[in-house]
Formats: structure tokens, sequence, C-alpha cells
């Protein structure tokens, strides 16, 4: 009768073995962790550009509108109806111009 014999085989990972393959895995993990980090702060950064736009558009339409206002107060018409109601008088002798 034979005896089954199996032979034990010692598969021994030395210390620099280990030492390689945590820190790769270290290193997978910190590229992986980066990698989400920056796409967070570039779609971050992206909404952030779109407010600005938008708040820049809404600041360029109140500024159209404010000039509009300033050529009607400043018209001819409107400065005369104001010089009138405030009984002022146009006199050309009160004019002067200055040249270079």
């Amino acid at each position: 009768m034979k005896k089954n014999t199996t032979k034990k085989v010692n598969f021994h990972i030395t210390k620099g073995e280990k030492l390689m393959f945590f820190s790769s895995v270290l290193i997978v993990i910190i590229i992986l962790l980066v990698q989400v980090f920056c796409g967070a702060m570039a779609g971050n950064l992206s909404l952030n550009v779109e407010k600005l736009k938008y708040e820049i558009d809404t600041q360029e339409k109140k500024n159209e509108s404010l000039e509009m206002q300033v050529s009607e107060l400043t018209s001819y018409d409107k400065i005369k109806d104001v010089v009138k109601d405030m009984g002022l008088a146009y006199n050309n002798s009160n004019i002067i111009v200055i040249s270079k």
C-alpha cells in the first residue's frame, strides 16, 4: 500500500515584494482619487464660469438700459423743458469757446 504523499510547497513573499505590492496598490488608489478630485474641480469651475457669464450678460443688459435712459434724459428737448421750468434762458454771450 502506497501512502499518498503530498509535498507542501512553501511560497514565501519577501518584505521587498510586499512593500512593492502595497506601494503599487496605494499609488493606483491615489491616482484614482486624484482623477476624481480633478474631475469634480473641473465641473465646479465650468459651473462657476457659466454663472459668471450669466451675471455679465445681466449686467450688460442693465448697462444698456441705463445708457438709453441717460440718452433720453440728456436729449435737447428734455433739457430745454427743464431749463424753461427753472426760468433760465439761453444767452449766447455767456458761451465761451476754448481752442488749443
